[in-house]
């Protein structure tokens, strides 16, 4: 079975995130739905399969079930269908090996935006790649920002 590239993942409905969530969970950490819903401490596990069946999961339960699950797919589609960008927030103090993914995802987003224009790429492709590219900005822009203030840098001594 060939592994999804997880990070580019863009569900477009709740129910295709609440299972990509499940998925995720599955292929990264090997949970079974039960296992999410022991972790999430419900009382039965029925409540989690009627939620993937329905799309409807209460508010409240959200950051309980993406932690379970150990990714933010549900965060990231609402957040997506009120027109906001969400991106993970960036840590900074990269490494010139970010920078070259930094080249490597404008390139593939510029790309990308040609060829949607030429009707070769749909527009959520395209619309995926100009994400990654600005995240990979937010991050470097999150490194520039601290480079003025000092951190630790901490380094493993076997």
């Amino acid at each position: 079975m060939n592994r999804r590239y997880w990070k580019n993942l863009k569900p477009n409905s709740l129910r295709a995130a609440i299972e990509a969530c499940v998925n995720f969970a599955r292929e990264a950490h090997n949970l079974s739905v039960d296992r999410i819903a022991d972790r999430m401490a419900m009382n039965s596990k029925f409540t989690l399969y009627k939620w993937m069946e329905n799309g409807r999961m209460p508010a409240i339960e959200i950051p309980a079930f993406e932690h379970a699950c150990g990714v933010n797919y549900v965060t990231r589609y609402l957040g997506h269908t009120a027109h906001l960008l969400v991106f993970d927030m960036p840590s900074g103090r990269g490494r010139s090996e970010d920078v070259n993914a930094l080249q490597a995802a404008c390139a593939e987003a510029v790309t990308s935006i040609l060829r949607f224009q030429s009707g070769q790429v749909e527009a959520s492709k395209a619309l995926g790649q100009i994400e990654l590219a600005m995240s990979h900005l937010a991050f470097h822009h999150a490194d520039v920002e601290k480079s003025h203030q000092p951190e630790f840098e901490f380094k493993c001594i076997a």
